[in-house]
């Protein structure tokens, strides 16, 4: 069984503690050639039962991350490197949903079908699909460049808020992180100022509107902001620790490894960190984690009403079940 652990997210005995302890970890057999772990979750009130299987779908995704639920229930990420959107039916059959993505990292659809995502190729926001309706809605802020375009969530008026979390692994340069807002009209304007959060990465907005939460990959917390009638924000708090505190990630930083955020039709805040997805009361209170083999790096609920939860990371793509759906209001 050793030789199928390389697999596991690093530290590998942290990783073990966690699955061991939410229950059970054992290999299965996928092809002749291919092996997942399968994890099963702790009993957490509202969210999961005892024993509910984390489902194996597939590995060796090129980039795994963006992920939102189609118009039609299925699911959606995006595979950077490969430069596409990928989709996954609710049968786990897998197909390309669009080519040529730019390098598309977050997602959100418009009410009118747009597509509309932060792109890493040329660090951007704009609508990628459908074809002929593409545009630019966003390539710089005061004539610089943005670093590293991550996530994005699109409200209820138009407006979308998205971060920018600073240069990549492999790039050479200051970090000048933050978080802005696109106005309904298309003005651009920066929200929380550069630096401000360590490294900003995972944003999501509650159900009403009136709170914005963002992830710092670089701190133990996920903050939240109040929102201003203009979008503009307040109120900084350190909203939800993740309970597995720092570690040091591949490249030896400090990590919380929280990124990708979701929130369920109670409120609840689900988020993607070093051991799993961790999940979080509307007041910020630790209810329990879903243990995840793979490192994960994003989340959104999708499926037949909202009542599957897909995780991503590391190449790699999950389902579970859970008990309550997510939130109706929004594709994440």
């Amino acid at each position: 069984m050793t030789n199928f652990l390389p697999r596991l997210p690093n530290p590998l005995g942290k990783a073990i503690k966690h699955l061991v302890a939410a229950a059970l970890v054992a290999p299965v057999l996928i092809s002749s050639t291919t092996f997942a772990v399968e994890a099963k979750t702790p009993a957490i009130p509202g969210v999961v039962n005892a024993g509910t299987p984390v489902q194996f779908i597939k590995e060796g995704f090129e980039g795994t991350e963006g992920p939102i639920a189609a118009p039609d229930g299925s699911f959606l990420f995006t595979e950077t490197r490969a430069n596409r959107i990928t989709k996954i039916a609710p049968d786990n059959s897998i197909s390309t949903f669009l080519e040529n993505s730019n390098g598309s990292n977050g997602l959100a659809f418009a009410p009118n079908g747009d597509l509309i995502t932060v792109q890493v190729n040329n660090n951007q926001v704009g609508i990628v699909y459908p074809k002929g309706r593409e545009k630019v809605l966003v390539k710089d802020y005061e004539g610089q460049a943005f670093q590293r375009t991550n996530d994005l969530v699109l409200a209820k008026n138009g407006g979308i808020y998205f971060t920018d979390s600073g240069p990549g692994q492999d790039v050479k340069a200051d970090p000048k992180t933050g978080v802005y807002y696109i106005s309904p009209e298309g003005k651009t304007k920066r929200v929380v100022g550069i630096n401000e959060i360590e490294r900003p990465n995972g944003i999501q907005l509650s159900r009403d509107e009136k709170t914005l939460y963002v992830a710092n990959t670089g701190g133990e917390y996920v903050l939240s902001f109040a929102i201003k009638a203009d979008g503009s924000l307040s109120d900084r708090k350190n909203f939800a620790k993740i309970p597995n505190g720092l570690q040091k990630n591949e490249q030896g930083a400090l990590s919380s490894g929280a990124d990708g955020l979701a929130i369920d039709a109670d409120g609840r805040l689900y988020v993607t960190s070093n051991t799993g997805v961790d999940v979080f009361d509307d007041k910020g209170k630790f209810l329990g984690g879903i243990p995840v083999p793979h490192k994960p790096q994003n989340i959104a609920f999708a499926g037949k009403d909202k009542k599957t939860l897909y995780i991503v990371g590391r190449g790699a793509a999950y389902k579970v079940n859970v008990l309550t759906p997510g939130f109706a209001g929004r594709v994440k």
